[in-house]
């Protein structure tokens, strides 16, 4: 490894340490360093979290997008490591390949350690607008399912906007489910225990694969999404009352928007909006939001939508969360005990 590489990834941990250090200060102190309450919707923001946008505030990083593709990526490349989740016991990775929707597509296997073979999965999908995000970026978070619903993972590396736009992610995701389901064997996993499942962006490609291969021999058995953009259309309440000051905002949205629909495809396309797809025979699926995230409401509103479709779905709303919660469940209480809740919530649908 060079000295400058060296040296990066020590100033990326003595950063991480510090990061996690200001944000578990006592409860006092850091509500002193934090301001006053943030209160929006009858809600109250968390106050590690409200640290935490302080700290991005400082660091000139307070909003996702506006910047160029390259600066957004090399962004999110280096915060989304700095609080990701950690592991109790060891998660075995290896590198593979999948289908994609033109070429083969890099992919990243997590086993537990002592899991047997034969088990339920989860195929992974990173979230990042469509435009930002990697295998990288959603290492910890991986990681931390495998362990806490004691199964597979397998997270896609799809191709991203604005290079790619839609529906290339799409056809990258759904090829990588039909191959993930066709070599189960090769992996160790049971085919008919395949779940889909992603955050954001990979929520709403998580969706998508779900209604395109719901007739398939082999079709998603769970969806596992975490604050999913569903609708393109629709613009809801959520997203006025949270336009500005949550990571998220409006603005963000608007960039990520015009790179992912640059192509063929526009906002009614369901391929793109999944919420105006048939919603009938799907899997079960846990929506999980945060209540100062923009995305709130199309997220419950699609759980909504699924049920009346004869679905069994959930929405839970953790309240005092922002968008992208799960990057910082190393280090913010509430972020942690989402993500615990979502992977028990998958071990318990793949156990049957």
């Amino acid at each position: 490894m060079g000295k400058h590489k060296q040296k990066t990834r020590l100033a990326a941990r003595m950063e991480s340490a510090l990061a996690r250090g200001i944000l578990n200060l006592p409860a006092g102190l850091l509500r002193t360093l934090a301001g006053r309450p943030v209160v929006r919707d009858g809600q109250t923001l968390d106050v590690q979290t409200q640290m935490l946008l302080r700290l991005q505030t400082v660091r000139g990083n307070a909003a996702l997008g506006g910047r160029s593709v390259e600066r957004e990526r090399a962004l999110m490349d280096a915060q989304a490591q700095l609080l990701e989740p950690g592991t109790s016991r060891p998660v075995s990775t290896r590198d593979i390949q999948v289908a994609g929707g033109d070429s083969p597509r890099p992919a990243r296997l997590y086993r537990p350690e002592g899991l047997q073979s034969g088990g339920g999965a989860l195929v992974f999908y990173h979230g990042g607008g469509f435009v930002i995000g990697s295998l990288d970026t959603h290492d910890g978070v991986c990681r931390a399912i495998a362990e806490r619903a004691q199964c597979v993972v397998i997270a896609i590396d799809y191709r991203l906007a604005p290079e790619h736009p839609a529906p290339a992610g799409v056809e990258d995701g759904v090829a990588a489910f039909r191959d993930i389901a066709g070599r189960a064997a090769e992996f160790g996993i049971d085919p008919d225990r395949l779940a889909v499942g992603g955050d954001s962006a990979g929520g709403n490609l998580s969706a998508v694969v779900s209604q395109l291969t719901r007739d398939d021999t082999h079709s998603p058995c769970f969806q596992l999404l975490f604050y999913p953009a569903v609708d393109f259309v629709n613009e809801r309440e959520s997203v006025r009352i949270f336009a500005k000051g949550f990571l998220l905002e409006k603005t963000s949205m608007d960039w990520f928007r015009e790179r992912y629909l640059s192509g063929a495809l526009d906002s009614q396309d369901t391929r793109v909006s999944p919420m105006l797809g048939d919603l009938t025979g799907l899997a079960p699926a846990l929506v999980l939001t945060g209540g100062f995230d923009p995305l709130r409401d199309e997220g419950e509103d699609y759980a909504d939508a699924l049920q009346a479709a004869g679905a069994e779905a959930k929405a839970v709303r953790y309240p005092s969360m922002i968008h992208g919660f799960v990057n910082f469940a190393g280090a913010v209480a509430g972020a942690d005990a989402a993500l615990t809740d979502g992977a028990h919530a998958l071990r318990e649908a793949l156990r049957v």
